[in-house]
């Protein structure tokens, strides 16, 4: 029986529903925009976040939002009535919103399922939480300096990291850092397209990150007959983010990964996300957890996912303190300790 076998028959009741909207200035110059879902139903409220990146998407939803989500169903049920349902009033930046907000919609709706049935998801998947070793993702300025890392381990000395090299990394940046033993994963974004964190496929920076740092996963690099030899020896070290929405895009990656970057809200439905959770175990694909600067309850949900599937590896679920600009003094440290008393998708 596969993990969503154990989900897709829970009762849910939902009577209506509310929108709320967060704003949130970041360390990588930019402002962020999310939108929570809340489904409320007997006496009970599930939450999900939708992480688009657009702010006009955010901003036509809750201009003209107008969902009937009353009613009575299964997990199962909501999910495929969600099918018929334009959950955007109006056609969205950049298509990939449309499983962000699907991710939204379906995770409150097993949030108010599982409070409603009295239970957490770790209950309901006989799986224990466990501590959460997590790593600080970040960017290091234009052009690329160490103040953020020491900005970072001020608060925190023992933070381990994800980076965003860029062609300014030089041979000594790239040295101090690889001094620090800090860098764990490093994404090349290599296959993103129409961001602004966009970047073209660079041998001599491939080249640069994949010597001076032997011993870190290698994220999404764009591989081309001119990049593609610089991997060779180092696939098991390859790991996949943007490309990942299900198990057929893991079979459509130019060789079987070792590792995945498990970023829920790309997978849209929450059937998706444990038939692909279910897929790595059975081919021993390492996971770990991906962030894409929630502000909201969709940050407790992926130290959630991460708690009960990939407690030790290196997730990009820190708390959302990290993000500032500004670093408070008393940010939590590295691992984050599992709840006592987990309820739905909570984080305790």
């Amino acid at each position: 029986m596969g993990l969503y076998d154990s989900l897709a028959d829970l009762d849910l009741q939902v009577d209506d529903y509310e929108l709320t909207r967060h704003e949130r200035d970041t360390s990588s110059d930019f402002t962020r925009v999310s939108t929570v879902f809340e489904l409320h139903g007997d006496g009970h409220v599930g939450r999900g976040e939708d992480v688009t990146y657009d702010t006009p998407d955010h901003d036509a939803l809750l201009d003209a939002h107008d969902f009937d989500f009353a009613g009575t169903y299964t997990h199962e049920t909501f999910s495929e009535s969600l099918d018929d349902v334009s959950l955007f009033p109006q056609p969205p930046e950049r298509d990939t919103a449309r499983h962000y907000r699907r991710w939204a919609v379906e995770s409150a709706a097993l949030d108010l399922a599982l409070k409603q049935a009295g239970t957490s998801l770790g209950e309901v998947l006989g799986r224990s939480y466990d501590p959460v070793r997590f790593i600080v993702s970040t960017r290091l300025g234009d052009p690329p300096t160490f103040d953020r890392i020491d900005d970072i381990h001020d608060v925190f000395p023992d933070a381990e990291f994800k980076l965003d090299p860029t062609p300014d990394w030089d041979d000594d940046l790239v040295a101090d850092l690889a001094a620090t033993d800090a860098v764990r994963v490093l994404d090349l974004k290599g296959l993103y397209e129409g961001t602004s964190v966009d970047q073209e496929p660079d041998p001599e920076l491939y080249r640069r990150v994949v010597e001076g740092f032997p011993d870190a996963v290698i994220e999404d690099p764009a591989l081309t007959d001119e990049t593609r030899h610089v991997f060779d020896g180092h696939e098991g070290r390859v790991s996949w983010d943007y490309p990942i929405t299900g198990i057929e895009s893991v079979e459509s990656l130019p060789f079987a990964p070792d590792w995945l970057n498990i970023k829920p809200s790309r997978f849209g439905t929450v059937q998706s996300l444990l038939d692909t959770i279910d897929y790595c175990d059975e081919h021993d694909i390492t996971m770990y957890g991906g962030g894409q600067f929630e502000l909201s309850v969709g940050r407790e949900h992926i130290q959630t996912l991460a708690s009960l599937f990939y407690p030790e590896a290196p997730n990009d679920v820190a708390p959302g303190g990290y993000n500032d600009p500004e670093l408070a003094d008393d940010l939590p440290e590295s691992p984050l300790p599992a709840p006592d008393a987990a309820t739905g998708l909570d984080w305790g």
